[in-house]
């Protein structure tokens, strides 16, 4: 609602407020909405923004953020009484930077409101292609997708033909690794913590023989720069190599599958659900798919998929998963690590138990941030465009209405409610 005031137009302004650092899980309660006015004019003297948000992003780094951080870490903390902050895509209201105007669609990291005036534009993208879903630059367009392609070409360099496991596989990030291990013709199996999310990892190939494992380093990443970074930059992945893929129906996830699917490897992911895995095998191309929530010996689950074993993981899950696949992996594996969120709710971190197996294996395990991969964004959307417009990459998202619902949204990622890229829509235009 605007009101008058001169020539400066100001408007009621919902802000979505952090109540006080959080211990353990979270609950929606953490967070409340108040309402404040705000002025749709950059002040004098600043090189800044104003927008009006769009769509925001529910990522599980932001967990991390809620809580007080002590001693080195790349996040900082929230602050309590202050508004939430994540990556969105928005529209410029007024503009004192002589790189916007007035009209320009941006992505970029915003605060969780209505109209937000940006002052700091470093890792701020103008929006030029607009025949997508703009929701995209959220996901398979922005951090999930960067994340994908870095972590697995780039980490976990895959081989054509070769088996990829993809955890955690119809989230933002496995859902695209998967796809991108389709594309190169790998094998390609992921777990999910439904039948719904295994059905749409696509299984493509059913192969029986062995598989490598690409391990998928630390993002704190949004879905498309991650998955593009993590898959080729840090996985350095080769036609017809084995990929595994935990959390893979996830923002960054499926993206990594669909890679690997491009290089004709061997993908299989892992999620937390039916719903998910069906996902992952119908929708993703993923070549196996499975419910770590049904398995009893995630080692002997990862032997069935992986017989010869895996040259690429791609860590979106940490703890037993990843004590497991180091009992899996191929010698010369890598191990691309992009998160670890069955880590972030835990006020003392599980320790690994497996670890001799990176010396007797030369395993090489690196973790990565999607803002390593700022560079590739250009070569990432030559890339990643022309497949979304053939077809050959598709994108699943998890869309909430109104700013209202962005706590419920956020709180849901860690239950495992969302069913794809969860993203929030503040206003369509």
């Amino acid at each position: 609602m605007a009101s008058g005031g001169g020539d400066v137009e100001e408007v009621t302004n919902k802000q979505v407020i952090l109540r006080d650092y959080v211990s353990g899980f979270p609950e929606e309660s953490d967070m409340f909405v108040r309402t404040v006015t705000v002025k749709l004019k950059v002040p004098e003297g600043s090189n800044g923004i104003m927008v009006k948000n769009l769509y925001l992003s529910c990522d599980p780094y932001q967990r991390i953020r809620m809580s007080k951080i002590e001693g080195p870490n790349i996040f900082s903390s929230f602050t309590p009484g202050s508004p939430l902050t994540g990556f969105g895509v928005a529209k410029i209201l007024d503009s004192r930077h002589p790189d916007y105007k007035i009209g320009d669609l941006v992505w970029g990291t915003t605060r969780w409101e209505e109209y937000s005036l940006i002052t700091e534009l470093e890792g701020f993208f103008k929006i030029q292609h607009t025949d997508v879903p703009l929701s995209y630059y959220t996901g398979i367009l922005g951090m999930p997708g960067l994340t994908a392609f870095g972590g697995f070409y780039e980490v976990c360099s895959p081989k054509k033909g070769e088996h990829v496991f993809i955890s955690a596989a119809s989230g933002a990030v496995g859902q695209l690794v998967g796809q991108f291990a389709k594309l190169m013709d790998c094998y390609v199996v992921g777990s999910a913590g439904s039948r719904e999310k295994n059905n749409q990892v696509i299984c493509l190939d059913m192969m029986e023989h062995g598989c490598a494992i690409l391990s998928f380093g630390f993002c704190a990443c949004m879905p498309g720069l991650t998955a593009f970074g993590g898959f080729y930059e840090v996985c350095s992945p080769k036609k017809g190599e084995h990929v595994f893929i935990s959390a893979a129906s996830g923002a960054v996830g499926q993206l990594v599958g669909q890679f690997a699917k491009l290089m004709d490897c061997y993908v299989v992911g892992s999620a937390g659900s039916r719903e998910k895995v069906d996902l992952l095998k119908n929708k993703f191309g993923f070549d196996e798919a499975f419910n770590y929530k049904e398995e009893i010996d995630l080692d002997a689950a990862l032997k069935r998929y992986f017989p010869e074993g895996i040259d690429i993981y791609f860590e979106n899950v940490g703890g037993e998963m990843l004590d497991a696949v180091l009992l899996n992996m191929r010698a010369r594996g890598r191990v691309a690590v992009c998160g670890m969120i069955s880590q972030y709710n835990l006020d003392e971190s599980e320790g690994v138990r497996n670890l001799m197996c990176v010396v007797y294996k030369r395993i090489r395990i690196e973790g990565f941030a999607f803002f390593d991969y700022y560079n590739l964004y250009p070569k990432f959307l030559d890339l990643v465009l022309p497949y979304i417009r053939e077809g050959k990459i598709v994108y699943v998202e998890d869309v909430t209405e109104g700013l209202e619902s962005a706590p419920a949204a956020l709180v849901g990622l860690f239950s495992g409610r969302n069913v794809g890229k969860q993203v929030v829509v503040v206003a369509r235009e």
